[in-house]
């Protein structure tokens, strides 16, 4: 009997089958694509395109429902495009309410116009360095805001608004929470960007009131994680802060650029693996705890809820959490095996969540590695000879699969070629776990007992050192970045290089496969140019029919002398008695 509509088989580690669910991929590419076009058209086009799509999506749930003794697999496709158009419909929606409090709200007037304003703002993230344009002294700081009031000309506006502040000296001071005055100018922000405006602040924030957040809370206890770290080298004491809760102000500049040329910069970015290693970590304590499954679920999400607080709320990390909360429910609720529908949740979650995250490459490369991850890890891990433990085998086709799908996004951002990325990652990715778990693990203790945070850090540290001299080491090999082709033609390369990748990989671990191959195609190739042969020259037969030539003038010549054939002159042949 064949599988539900739009369901694809592939075999199970036991030799069972298992069913991919494909039919969420029209639902993400649909949802994705109209939060893109969202986040660059006005209020009034994306209110149109939340019409057309709904219109579309309610056309198609009609159909289903007018054909329900249809063949199932076109209900389904009808179905499958129906949810797709409703989705997009919300994400469309969102598109326009922010579009319209950019255009329309309480600053639009002010960016418009240009001019300097007096402005307060209450902080609602952590402020990050920025390069500064030129070559000004100081350093630049980036906020994100929320407007309290802002007046510009005389006259005083309340309202509610997203704001980014870039500032100097002074801004890396401030906290989550804080109700802050300062004056600055009111620019628009680049397309794509969620907050309404950027503010370009001319003086130093001052700090009216300071209210509780959690997020104040979170950044103390990542500072003191970084002071906890402060006794290692510093390599790792840089490193492990931004491997642990992705605070990487303490990474020396050297060993930031060292794992750039390396492709280990997402090393220091709290991650998808970061939030698995984690939830399953709270999972295996709440197994020893021996709670019901259901309090194992409400536990581990507690947790993982906790460390995302604790690290920030990057796209990356919103992804992998949410991701890890769509596995843990369906998990709870006992469905297993469906790695790919929960990334696509995940994915469709944060679009209607965040609709700007469409044009985030970070969220980008996230869910191409995930999604390279689910389709070809296990693949290409069962390539491997069962004589090489299932760990290191693993730890070649985690990084492998995600690099392959990776790859052409990281060349059309950055034009180069680092041929050892994935020895080194893969050499590196069995230290990402005891960093990951006894990090974490000495973050609390750093706030409440200093002392006893020392062992943890120890040994994270010792990793994470590896790590630092790994990302050192392939750095400065020869030919650790090649130059690469720029635009279309360097992602076609760059695809190119992937599948050849995959294809010797594959004949290096099945010699014999190969041997068979090539001469099955040998086999083939001689049948084609035998089959081509005969059309063209046709087969030799016996011909009874004369041609009328002489047939003798193969014969042996007789012995003798050879008469001339010289022709006689024509003197001579007039001479020539009659």
């Amino acid at each position: 009997m064949a599988g539900p509509p739009l369901l694809t088989r592939t075999q199970g580690s036991a030799g069972s089958p298992k069913r991919t669910d494909l039919r969420l991929i029209p639902a993400v590419l649909v949802t994705w694509s109209v939060a893109f076009a969202g986040s660059l058209i006005d209020a009034a086009w994306s209110a149109a395109l939340a019409g057309v799509m709904a219109l579309v999506g309610t056309l198609l749930l009609v159909r289903t429902r007018r054909h329900r003794r249809a063949v199932p697999r076109a209900r389904t496709i009808s179905a499958t495009l129906a949810l797709a158009g409703v989705l997009g419909a919300a994400v469309a929606v969102s598109c326009a309410v922010t579009a319209n409090t950019r255009e329309g709200g309480p600053l639009a007037e002010a960016v418009a116009e240009g001019s300097g304003v007096l402005i307060e703002v209450r902080i609602t993230g952590v402020p990050a360095e920025v390069p500064a344009p030129g070559h000004s002294g100081g350093n630049r700081w980036s906020v994100e805001a929320g407007l309290v009031e802002v007046t510009s000309k005389g006259s005083v506006t309340q309202g509610s608004a997203d704001v980014m502040v870039v500032g100097g000296n002074g801004w890396q001071d401030v906290r989550p929470g804080q109700h802050v005055r300062t004056s600055g100018t009111l620019k628009p922000v680049r397309e794509g960007q969620a907050q309404a405006a950027l503010l370009a602040a001319a003086s130093a924030p001052v700090v009216l009131t300071s209210a509780f957040d959690v997020r104040h809370s979170a950044f103390d206890l990542r500072r003191q994680f970084v002071a906890a770290s402060g006794w290692l080298p510093p390599d790792p004491a840089g490193l492990l802060p931004g491997m642990v809760t992705g605070d990487t102000s303490a990474l020396p500049e050297s060993l930031k650029a060292d794992m750039k040329t390396t492709g280990m910069t997402h090393l220091t970015a709290v991650s998808g693996a970061n939030c698995s290693l984690v939830l399953g970590g709270f999972i295996l304590i709440a197994r020893c705890l021996r709670l019901t499954r259901p309090l194992a679920g409400i536990f581990a999400a507690c947790g993982l809820l906790a460390f995302v607080v604790m690290v920030g709320p990057d796209p990356s990390v919103l992804r992998a959490a949410v991701m890890g909360t769509v596995g843990l429910a369906a998990l709870v609720g006992g469905l297993r095996g469906r790695s790919l529908t929960f990334l696509c949740l995940a994915t469709i979650i944060l679009l209607l969540l965040d609709p700007s995250m469409a044009s985030n490459v970070g969220f980008l490369l996230s869910v191409l590695a995930t999604l390279g991850i689910i389709l070809l890890a296990t693949r290409i891990a069962s390539w491997i000879p069962s004589t090489v433990p299932r760990w290191l085998a693993a730890g070649i086709a985690v990084p492998l699969s995600a690099q392959l799908l990776c790859g052409p996004v990281i060349a059309a951002l950055q034009p180069q070629f680092t041929p050892y990325a994935l020895v080194a990652n893969v050499v590196a990715g069995p230290l990402v776990a005891p960093i990951t778990i006894f990090g974490t693990f000495a973050v609390p203790l750093a706030a409440v007992l200093p002392w006893l945070a020392a062992a943890p850090v120890a040994v994270a540290g010792v990793c994470a050192g590896v790590v630092a001299g790994l990302a050192r080491f392939f750095a400065h090999l020869p030919g650790a970045a090649l130059p690469w082709a720029e635009g279309p033609a360097g992602v076609s390369a760059m695809v190119a290089l992937s599948v050849v990748s995959v294809l010797v990989f594959w004949m290096m671990l099945h010699p014999t496969g190969v041997v068979h191959q090539v001469m099955m195609l040998h086999r083939a190739v001689m049948l084609t140019i035998e089959r081509g042969a005969r059309r063209k020259h046709g087969r030799l037969e016996a011909c009874k029919k004369s041609s009328g030539r002489n047939h003798l003038w193969l014969l042996p010549k007789t012995p003798g002398p050879r008469a001339s054939r010289r022709a006689p002159s024509p003197g001579a042949m007039r001479r020539r008695p009659p």
